[in-house]
């Protein structure tokens, strides 16, 4: 992600229906978690902090962190803790956090595995990482290559990458299932993007008749026992034992 993208996307978050889906799947999960005052969370690869505004509204004293300053920049405007970090070597002091979340952030990485280890360092015991990644490498395309993606996970590379760095996976389950076969056949059309600015203006740019639709669709997955079938993206619960 570069900086444009991030204030792109920042820019739509609050209507698109991907990041507007994304949150309420946050939203979901952390209602799974004990509530009580005191609790600090960190997210790796924050963006704007879209993400941060919602665990501050389920009580949590939460830091952003971002590699890029533009990124930090727009999350301190809006009020959030946010620092420029590289989630290899986090500036956070061990066992300090009960919650981490890193959504479409280890992709990106080379050293998946040095975040990883990273995020066992700053959870306290009990504490838990929400973790979302891009699903199976069958979807592999140019749009990958253009959004800064290494790879996308299938369930056993990123179960073991998680439990290799000592954390235990509680759930593990697909989503924007229900959309797979559209994003496959997008994928795979002659029409693609030919540089990083036609890649965003394709995500961001979204005709409101379809937003709904699409927005709707994943909302109808929350129901639905899909969890276990191929999807577009992976979303993995863990805690430090």
């Amino acid at each position: 992600m570069r900086g444009a993208d991030i204030r792109d996307t920042t820019a739509v978050e609050d209507r698109h229906w991907w990041y507007r889906e994304r949150r309420a799947l946050l939203a979901r999960e952390l209602r799974r978690l004990p509530a009580g005052p005191g609790r600090r969370a960190i997210e790796i690869g924050a963006a704007g902090g879209g993400n941060c505004l919602v665990m501050r509204d389920f009580g949590y004293q939460v830091l952003a962190t971002e590699f890029l300053p533009e990124g930090v920049e727009i999350a301190r405007a809006r009020g959030l803790d946010a620092i420029q970090a590289d989630a290899r070597d986090l500036p956070v002091d061990s066992a300090s956090r009960d919650l981490l979340v890193a959504f479409d952030v280890l992709e990106h990485i080379e050293e998946d595995d040095r975040a990883a280890a990273e995020i066992h360092r700053v959870l306290r015991p009990g504490g838990t990482a929400l973790i979302a990644v891009p699903a199976d490498m069958r979807l592999w395309s140019v749009f990958d290559e253009l959004s800064g993606h290494v790879r996308r996970y299938h369930r056993a590379g990123l179960t073991a990458l998680i439990t290799g760095a000592g954390l235990r996976v509680d759930a593990l389950r697909s989503w924007n299932v229900l959309l797979r076969p559209a994003v496959a056949l997008r994928r795979t059309a002659s029409v693609r993007p030919s540089s990083e600015a036609a890649l965003r203006h394709d995500v961001t740019a979204v005709h409101p008749v379809l937003n709904a639709l699409l927005g709707g669709i994943v909302r109808l997955e929350r129901g639905l026992p899909v969890g276990r079938l191929p999807g577009v993206s992976l979303v993995l619960r863990a805690h430090k034992p």
